[in-house]
């Protein structure tokens, strides 16, 4: 069962267990939820000045877009008012900071159509997080920058939390995108060649949850949730903030939602900065992290299929 939580009040320690569980918290914009929106909108305005960022795509060449945004993204994510206000707004919403750990924050967007949907506007098809490298802990914040609707939001497949899909993610190393796939975002155009994490079986979109968020306001969700960018028929791009959060008691220890179908190798622990200091986690930790070996489970198949998986795998 699966079951939305809108601005509720449960204590920190409980929520993260129901998101491990498969459950999604809904959380109405905030003084420093809408500080950082506001904060990617005016940089968004003067980056696409003279026209408004949602109706840009249809005033300007891809190329013209893409040179847009490959200078636009860095400048947000690396902006230091984005490091003040994510640990304000993980205050507000109840996290210690002593133990709450964030990465930097990401500012999407998903054009209309069939405009942009590669590289630095890549329009991700179904996937767990937990296929890119991530700790099984790991928490995903999403902010809408500007309104959304339905046909230009994110979407859930709540018949895959306990299902496994087939999927490459295998083949998937942090390192080894840190080093190529990422810096290479801006040359993708049309299709996207890198190499990603992707389902390697047909899967069923339906059921699907859709929520639409002010903007400002904020969606959380496990990293194993399967999630998709939905096909943006709005005529407007969407603009979007994510970022990760991981609280180090559960990482010490190993305790998150269960990998179900993640056999992707690295870590993105040296990415993610204590909330009271911005240190990062300590070298050991990292090498601990990133040396374990992922060990899918697959808790609701019968032994037979179990069985058939597991020889899979081997061969």
């Amino acid at each position: 069962m699966n079951t939305i939580y809108f601005d509720s009040d449960d204590c920190e320690m409980l929520r993260r267990e129901r998101l491990y569980a498969g459950q999604i918290y809904v959380f109405s914009p905030t003084e420093n939820g809408l500080a950082l929106c506001n904060l990617a909108r005016e940089m968004c305005e003067k980056a696409f000045q003279p026209y408004s960022p949602p109706e840009a795509q249809h005033h300007l060449d891809v190329e013209q877009y893409i040179a847009i945004l490959k200078d636009l993204k860095p400048q947000f994510i690396h902006h230091p008012e984005c490091k003040r206000l994510i640990p304000a707004l993980l205050e507000e919403l109840g996290c210690e900071l002593s133990q709450t750990y964030f990465d930097v924050p990401r500012l999407r967007t998903a054009c209309s159509g069939d405009y942009l949907s590669s590289g630095l506007a890549y329009a991700f098809k179904p996937h767990r997080d937990t296929w890119y490298s991530t700790p099984m802990s790991q928490l995903n914040w999403w902010l809408p920058v500007y309104p959304i609707a339905s046909d230009n939001a994110m979407a859930f497949h709540p018949k895959y939390w306990n299902q496994p899909v087939k999927n490459s993610s295998s083949q998937f190393n942090y390192v080894d995108w840190n080093a190529a796939g990422r810096k290479d975002a801006a040359k993708q155009v049309g299709k996207d060649t890198r190499v990603q994490s992707a389902a390697l079986e047909p899967m069923e979109l339906e059921p699907q949850l859709r929520l639409v968020a002010k903007p400002g306001g904020v969606i959380l969700f496990a990293a194993a949730q399967m999630h998709s960018t939905v096909p943006n028929v709005s005529g407007v791009t969407r603009f979007s903030i994510d970022f990760r959060t991981v609280n180090s008691r559960d990482t010490s220890c190993d305790h998150g939602a269960p990998n179900i179908d993640s056999e992707s190798t690295g870590t993105t622990m040296m990415d993610y900065l204590r909330g009271t200091d911005l240190e990062h986690f300590s070298t050991s930790e990292v090498k601990r992290q990133g040396n374990a070996k992922p060990v899918p489970i697959y808790p609701t198949l019968p032994d037979a299929i179990q069985k058939e998986m597991a020889v899979t795998a081997e061969a």
